[in-house]
């Protein structure tokens, strides 16, 4: 059997900048800086948009071997006569637009460029519909989404649902990630070991997909 070796920091470093040349064309890569502390990598620097820094945020995720990214990337706010009430009045028309988004359910307040999201929906997906609904939206600098989600199943359904899940999924078999679920029945703790960020990623995804979830808290660590 193979064994990986472990990459050191300047070989992560040159990695994520060149993911960040591959996969992001919207994004000008030499406008932003790569740091890299035992695996952590810290992004800076400016860019024209909060769409851009999240791709670069997304971008430096996939890269195998990263543990951690903070984004300090600032959005640069260069859209001239676009104020607050303007992007609350493009954000409450979007969310009417998404007919993923129950209708009444979610509300955007904004305030110095930044949308703040709020309400209570059924779904995770439903959840993500509503920020990304927002996060194109000319003159927004950050989205915070504080959409909460309803309970609607046991905390022993809650378990199975995601065990069963993680067992059809190619990436894990879930042999070495516990999920526990709170009485409540909505908050789910995921821990063990997986290969990669992008396991993580889909062992937390695979969890919020189960009906009655409202909370994940992925404490998953990355075994190299």
């Amino acid at each position: 059997m193979t064994q990986t070796l472990h990459k050191t920091d300047e070989q992560l470093k040159t990695a994520v900048t060149d993911e960040l040349k591959w996969s992001t064309p919207g994004v000008n890569e030499t406008s932003i800086g790569v740091a890299v502390n035992h695996g952590a990598v810290t992004l800076s620097g400016e860019v024209e948009s909060w769409p851009e820094k999240r791709l670069a945020e997304h971008a430096a995720l996939r890269v195998r071997g990263v543990t951690a990214v903070a984004a300090e990337i600032t959005v640069r706010n260069s859209w001239s006569g676009v104020n607050d009430t303007d992007i609350a009045r493009e954000a409450s028309e979007a969310l009417e637009r998404c007919i993923i988004v129950p209708a009444g359910k979610v509300t955007a307040t904004v305030h110095e460029h930044t949308i703040n999201l709020h309400g209570q929906v059924t779904w995770h997906y439903q959840r993500e519909a509503a920020e990304h609904a927002v996060h194109h939206l000319k003159g927004v600098v950050k989205v915070y989404n504080a959409i909460t989600l309803k309970p609607v199943a046991s905390a022993t359904d809650i378990k199975a649902t995601i065990s069963a899940a993680l067992v059809r999924t190619a990436q894990s078999e879930g042999r070495d990630i516990t999920v526990s679920v709170d009485l409540a029945g909505g908050h789910v703790t995921l821990e063990g070991l997986v290969q990669s960020w992008s396991e993580r990623s889909e062992v937390e995804r695979a969890a919020w997909s189960v009906p009655g979830v409202t909370n994940v808290t992925n404490a998953l660590r990355i075994h190299y």
